[in-house]
């Protein structure tokens, strides 16, 4: 056996779920809280994938500001009231979900379990939460439809290539998926340090699983299959209002801008007839700007007022973010890093038990502060230090 296939194989050992049962420092029962997932999944993940889930770009102040600004915002306490019936559902495209927490999507799970996807969709499935499925999925999203029990909504990046983008837009399409993800803020590429200093694709052990070039990255996964690669030369491209134009003379699902952080685009997200916006900094692996989405929610819901859900993710590690988000405007608030650490951490299980500590948290916290349906929650429940 070559060092490779045995590192390989090792790694799959590890990730199984006897060996996770045989050691007691990784019992799932002792995760209190998300954090506590994340040095059981580093110790699971390879290196390179590792530094690949968790980097920011430069100096990763803008991952870290994404956390840090939610703990700017204080909570304020009700009391004399009976908070023994909690209401946690959320409304978005009439539909009613369990909780306003959902799956974000996150690219090439597989990295992270050999279940990758899957896994997630089984979880996302059994607590019943809205799952988003990446561009860059390692199995394909008719397999996902299939664990999930429908069709997720799903992520499209635009590549530089059009026919590229039109081959992703017809697939996810024809397998039913209702709303369609428009990735807005990866149009240039971005300077991952954390992850260069994990190591690269030009590494060994990683020559074995990739091809360091765009048409290879692209064969790795199943959603490129059928298209012609030939004439791309990166995963994503500039996304211009012409673009979003032929894509909804293409299909009817629900369009969706993922990435928005201003007034000014949320505005016009609106005039163009968007459906929907999700406020995100792609977890503060785009740009440096410094700037939590937390931070940037409150002037695209001011332009919003009201006329498509505006949904939030980035940063969100507590049952207190998700009520913050929801005060301040967000219809619904998304996770990405967490569920992963779980996943890595234990498969399926683990994604589950990520869910349940955060809305386990959710509901404490509205019994605590006296809030009895999450839908409601607003800015008087909210305060800045």
């Amino acid at each position: 056996m070559s060092e490779t296939a045995r590192r390989m194989f090792l790694r799959h050992l590890l990730m199984s779920p006897l060996m996770a049962a045989q050691s007691p420092e990784a019992s799932i029962e002792r995760c209190l809280d998300v954090f506590d997932f994340m040095p059981l999944a580093q110790k699971k993940i390879m290196k390179w994938h590792w530094a690949y889930l968790q980097t920011g770009v430069d100096g990763d102040l803008t991952l870290k500001r994404n956390s840090e600004a939610f703990q700017e915002i204080q909570l304020r306490a009700r009391r004399f009231l009976d908070t023994s019936r909690i209401d946690t559902t959320a409304e978005v495209f009439g539909e009613r979900w369990a909780s306003p927490l959902f799956i974000c999507p996150v690219g090439s799970q597989q990295a992270f379990h050999p279940e990758g996807e899957l896994a997630t969709a089984r979880a996302a499935k059994a607590r019943g939460r809205q799952m988003i499925l990446s561009n860059m999925t390692s199995t394909h999203v008719r397999d996902v439809s299939k664990a999930y029990g429908r069709p997720p909504w799903y992520q499209l990046y635009v590549s530089d290539d059009w026919s590229v983008a039109t081959h992703i837009v017809k697939q996810a399409d024809s397998a039913g998926c209702p709303v369609l993800i428009l990735t807005v803020d990866s149009a240039v590429g971005s300077n991952r340090v954390t992850m260069r200093r994990g190591g690269t694709k030009a590494d060994a052990v990683c020559q074995s699983c990739h091809v360091n070039s765009t048409a290879g990255y692209m064969k790795e996964h199943p959603m490129y299959d059928g298209a012609d690669t030939s004439k791309a030369r990166g995963l994503t491209g500039f996304i211009t209002w012409e673009m979003i134009d032929r894509i909804r003379a293409m299909t009817k699902m629900r369009l969706v801008a993922k990435g928005v952080v201003t007034r000014e685009d949320a505005a016009e997200c609106v005039a163009r007839g968007i459906d929907g916006i999700i406020v995100s900094n792609h977890g503060g692996r785009q740009e440096e700007s410094l700037r939590g989405t937390i931070e940037s929610l409150p002037e695209v819901v001011e332009a919003v007022k009201g006329r498509i859900p505006v949904m939030l993710d980035s940063g969100v590690r507590r049952g207190t973010d998700i009520l913050t988000a929801l005060a301040l405007g967000a219809t619904a608030v998304g996770i990405g890093r967490p569920y992963i650490w779980g996943l890595g951490a234990f498969g399926q299980p683990g994604v589950e038990r990520v869910i349940d500590i955060l809305h386990e948290e959710m509901i404490l916290t509205m019994k605590m502060i006296g809030v009895l349906q999450s839908s409601a929650i607003g800015a008087a429940s909210i305060v800045r230090k």
